[in-house]
């Protein structure tokens, strides 16, 4: 192992192996995702707490392989995925894995193509290994502390983007927007006029992954759990980016707002996002 790995918290042991393992584990639920693509009936899609917030019976069965094969491999590590699992610890400092069995449910019912099964294990507040497969584009990024960001093997990298003029960025919308005070809709006017471009992908873990590629060069988004970035963020920072909440802090991963970028677009971002 070089020295940069070994920044992986000492209570993971053998952290190649398991990003490995994880890899797998993510495939096998990219799988299942995609043996139900296309074939969703009525009964298996249901609505959560807001009448555009869905969950199917495909989120569900994603989770549950993910659950068990991660059990296997890690029996004293904790989970936290956003269906059916959430175990309570008492030591802080437990590992922790995140995980969102289907992050784009939206477009998977419309079977758009933006769809992952995102995955990242914490020690505290601090991650550790990431791994986000989206299994109808056949793309799997893959993070460990301290050693590098990678699409499919090969190493990835931040935009080197300068200005907001020349900058793709990215955003999302909450599906109870008319009942927050902040629905984020002021924040894309503000920054409609001076950004190149914006994109909704409909999956923060998306979104994050294609800024560490490069693909986008910043990203920034409000009311969203730990489940939706605890893998991205450690891909961008991987890639040589900035990942903080809206204020420029570190509370993103249970705040419910955040910002990645490359160095020079990160802060001209916060200063314009309000939450």
């Amino acid at each position: 192992m070089s020295p940069k790995e070994h920044q992986v918290h000492a209570s993971i042991p053998d952290p190649e192996q398991l990003l490995a393992d994880t890899v797998r584990s993510a495939q096998a639920s990219g799988e299942i995702l995609m043996s139900y693509l296309g074939a969703l009936h009525g009964t298996e899609i249901r609505t959560k707490s807001s009448s555009r917030d869905m969950v199917t019976e495909a989120d569900v069965a994603s989770e549950r392989q993910l659950v068990q094969m991660l059990r296997e491999r890690t029996p004293s590590f904790a989970i936290e995925a956003e269906e059916e699992v959430h175990d309570e610890i008492a030591d802080p400092l437990t590992p922790r894995w995140f995980l969102d069995p289907l992050d784009g449910t939206t477009n998977f019912i419309q079977g758009l193509p933006m769809f992952a099964v995102s995955i990242g294990l914490f020690v505290g507040n601090e991650p550790q290994l990431a791994v986000v497969h989206l299994p109808r584009l056949q793309e799997t990024f893959t993070a460990l502390r301290g050693a590098g960001a990678f699409l499919n093997g090969q190493p990835i990298r931040v935009s080197d983007t300068q200005t907001l003029p020349d900058a793709i960025l990215a955003t999302g919308f909450p599906y109870r927007r008319n009942e927050l005070a902040h629905s984020n809709l002021e924040n894309f006017n503000r920054f409609f006029y001076e950004q190149r471009g914006v994109r909704r992908m409909g999956s923060a873990a998306i979104d994050l992954c294609y800024v560490g590629a490069g693909r986008l060069d910043g990203y920034w988004e409000l009311h969203l759990s730990p489940h939706d970035v605890a893998a991205g963020a450690l891909i961008v920072r991987e890639a040589g980016g900035i990942v903080s909440d809206a204020d420029g802090g570190e509370d993103w991963l249970r705040g419910g707002h955040i910002v990645a970028a490359g160095a020079a677009l990160h802060p001209q971002i916060c200063q314009r996002v309000e939450h």
